[in-house]
């Protein structure tokens, strides 16, 4: 089954390097960030939970939990956590699920309702496990985004994206392309122009249908 924007995320019991979660219980009343990896031990994973570690200040700020997830098992995640330190410079502190029996890669749609893993696997057998699923306290998915194995996630862009869905979420504004905090935003069209300045106060127009304010309480 297939996850879209705004459905709500499968809730599940997983095992993780930190000990036993229920997932919809670890995201509580946060925002959450999960990630996914085909397989622990690989380059371009290893640099981006470097990534993710570096950003720990970032996501604390805006009040989001992030969780890895690689089909591998709890002692090699425990293992893998020392190379990602190594090579990223910093400690990775969040916990990863160990998924081996694919159960939550099933259900998140990243692979097929009947893959399986052959006797010894490779990252071939496992690659569309390379996902990004950013989830609302409501536990409603938000944003997903999903990479081939060659690329490296921008995780500068997740924060971006990140925030761009809270500021929405808070003020029932849109962002324009390339939109970073701070930057004006875009009022609904559902608001004519005496709903929006009463809503937002000044406001730039470019076409009927696009104006721009500055996001309500900042500048």
């Amino acid at each position: 089954m297939s996850i879209r924007i705004n459905d709500t995320v499968p809730d599940f019991a997983a095992e993780t390097d930190q000990g036993s979660i229920r997932f919809h219980d670890r995201i509580g009343d946060s925002w959450a960030t999960l990630f996914s990896h085909p397989t622990d031990f690989t380059p371009v994973s290893t640099t981006e939970l470097g990534a993710v570690a570096r950003l720990a200040d970032e996501w604390k700020k805006r009040g989001t939990k992030v969780i890895g997830i690689s089909v591998d098992g709890v002692e090699e995640h425990k293992r893998w956590k020392a190379d990602i330190e190594k090579a990223g410079g910093a400690a990775p502190t969040f916990p990863i699920i160990a998924d081996t029996k694919l159960e939550v890669s099933k259900s998140f749609d990243m692979l097929p309702g009947g893959a399986a893993l052959p006797a010894n696997p490779t990252p071939a057998d496992t690659q569309t496990v390379r996902a990004v699923f950013i989830i609302g306290p409501d536990k409603k998915l938000k944003l997903s985004m999903t990479y081939p194995m060659t690329v490296g996630r921008n995780f500068g862009e997740v924060v971006r994206a990140l925030d761009a869905l809270q500021v929405s979420s808070r003020n029932g504004v849109s962002m324009p392309a390339d939109w970073q905090a701070g930057q004006d935003v875009i009022i609904p069209t559902a608001l004519n122009d005496e709903a929006a300045k009463e809503k937002f106060g000044e406001f730039r127009t470019v076409l009927p249908y696009l104006r721009y304010t500055k996001v309500p309480g900042i500048g």
